[in-house]
């Protein structure tokens, strides 16, 4: 990390192509903060596709200079997400159809780097995984394309095995859309919403009402005419002497 260049908040940054060899068609999905490389923990790693895998952490302590491979993607497949896990998690995925499943993480054998991994949901034609979560106390919050979206609590999503369809976690009406994005959230976080114009919206997620899997939800942001939801994430909340 020491060779990422510290700077303002408003400052451009460095162009990661000098920092990593990138393809031309690649794209950064996700970072992850290591420290040991033990051997008891994983890298989980789910899939647009629906495919999710895990590998020891400990394969990913040498790396090279040109990179090293983390999982085989096939078909126009691409990497969704992936996080550390300790090999007793339970992990929740979310599609754009609105469903979601909920496994346990020994549903997933280890495998090496070079491996393609196995079916993690079953995905209807045209629809694909938005997200990745690993389950903690805390609540679902999730969005739609055009702005809509709510808080559910965990406990309303059941565990299965790996594979399956999954159940409703936001209906994706004609109103809502398709769903974006999908992540665990506290009541104490705040949201920050990025609408495909480039119109950023922060909220506490208190603000938002909690409601059962098999509902609408209700207004997140308002998106103009031809315009969606494209990004949601989690941020800690800051104090006023942070922003300052």
């Amino acid at each position: 990390m020491y060779q990422v260049p510290q700077a303002s908040r408003g400052s451009r940054g460095k162009p990661i192509v000098n920092l990593l060899p990138l393809e031309a068609d690649e794209r950064i999905y996700t970072i992850l903060p290591v420290k040991d490389f033990d051997a008891d923990s994983f890298v989980f790693m789910a899939t647009s596709g629906g495919t999710v895998k895990k590998t020891p952490l400990s394969q990913f302590s040498r790396p090279r200079s040109s990179g090293i491979i983390a999982i085989d993607l096939r078909d126009g497949d691409k990497l969704v997400d992936a996080k550390i896990t300790e090999g007793d998690a339970e992990i929740l995925l979310v599609a754009s159809s609105g469903k979601s499943i909920r496994f346990p993480e020994s549903d997933v054998r280890p495998m090496g780097r070079g491996a393609a991994g196995v079916r993690g949901i079953k995905l209807p034609d045209e629809h694909e995984v938005i997200a990745l979560s690993i389950v903690q106390d805390g609540l679902v919050l999730t969005a739609t394309e055009n702005g809509y979206g709510k808080r559910t609590a965990v406990g309303d999503f059941p565990v299965q095995g790996r594979g399956g369809q999954g159940v409703i976690a936001i209906q994706t009406t004609e109103r809502n859309g398709r769903t974006v994005g999908a992540v665990l959230v506290g009541e104490d976080d705040e949201i920050m919403l990025i609408s495909s114009s480039g119109t950023l919206v922060r909220t506490p997620v208190d603000d938002i009402s909690v409601q059962g899997r098999n509902t609408q939800g209700v207004r997140l942001i308002r998106v103009e005419e031809g315009q969606r939801l494209v990004g949601v994430a989690r941020i800690e909340p800051i104090d006023e002497e942070d922003e300052e």
